[in-house]
Parts: C-alpha cells; structure tokens; sequence
C-alpha cells in the first residue's frame, strides 16, 4: 500500500492462543507515554508491509513466523501527518516466552476492557476500532511468508 513519499508504519494485533488475551507494550517514551499501545514500528523504504510486520514483531517481542500467521486487516492513510499505517492481525499457535525489546509487554483479556479508553490506550480509539473490526469481520487477508 505504499505511498509515494509517507511514511509507514505497521500495527501488529497479537492474540494468545486461546482467543481472549490480546498483547500491547506500555509505551515509555512519547508519543502516548505511559499509555498501551499494539506492537509495531516502521516500515521501511522499499520493505514489502508483511516482511515489515513480521521484522517488528520478532524485534519487539521475539514472536517469530513459526508461532503466528498474520492477516493483513486494514490500513489507515493520515495525509495530514504524510504517513499510513498497515494493521496486521494473528493468533499464536502456541504459549511463548516473550522477549521485551523496550516496553514492557502485557496479556490484556479481550472482554471487560475499553479500548477506547484514551487515557489507557493509545490512538485516540484506534485500538478500539481494530478490536471490534476482528470481533465482527475477522482477520482479513493473509498472506504466507517464504523463509
């Protein structure tokens, strides 16, 4: 989905196996400091978005492809910000030991939470959104990764 001079970014919705508990980091620095956001970072220059999604996730979590299968779910485009954003979704296959990067990561259970909540939760309902676009349509489209 590139766009001729933005800049991307992905966000990787990551479920645990049983379906209930969707993994977020507690960002440290700004922007949303203090706040959970959904795994992610850059996609760089002429990086393909699944490649990008799948670089980020093992940098940050140190979930790699053998444990997960990510759908591509939507993207946002911000003109205002010149930059988009891809949304990848999947559900591990299996309980894994996670490997912090930066943010400390946390399991938070799909049920009882408001992810709209902006004083909790990055994006300004974002993540709200994307919870309830898998609730009522699934993953989306998902594309095998060669190794």
């Amino acid at each position: 989905m590139k766009k001729n001079g933005m800049q991307g970014y992905n966000c990787i919705m990551v479920y645990n196996p049983e379906g209930d508990k969707l993994l977020f980091c507690k960002r440290v620095k700004d922007p949303y400091k203090g706040l959970y956001n959904i795994i992610g970072g850059k996609i760089n220059r002429n990086e393909d978005g699944f490649s990008a999604a799948y670089r980020e996730l093992k940098e940050e979590t140190g979930i790699d492809s053998s444990v997960i299968e990510l759908h591509h779910m939507m993207d946002f485009i911000y003109y205002n910000q010149n930059c988009y954003v891809e949304v990848y979704v999947g559900s591990l296959t299996r309980d894994v030991k996670l490997l912090e990067e930066a943010n400390l990561l946390e399991w938070l259970p799909v049920e009882g939470e408001d992810f709209f909540d902006c004083k909790k939760f990055a994006g300004e309902g974002n993540i709200g959104h994307m919870v309830e676009q898998v609730k009522i349509y699934g993953m989306g489209e998902k594309k095998m990764r060669c190794e």
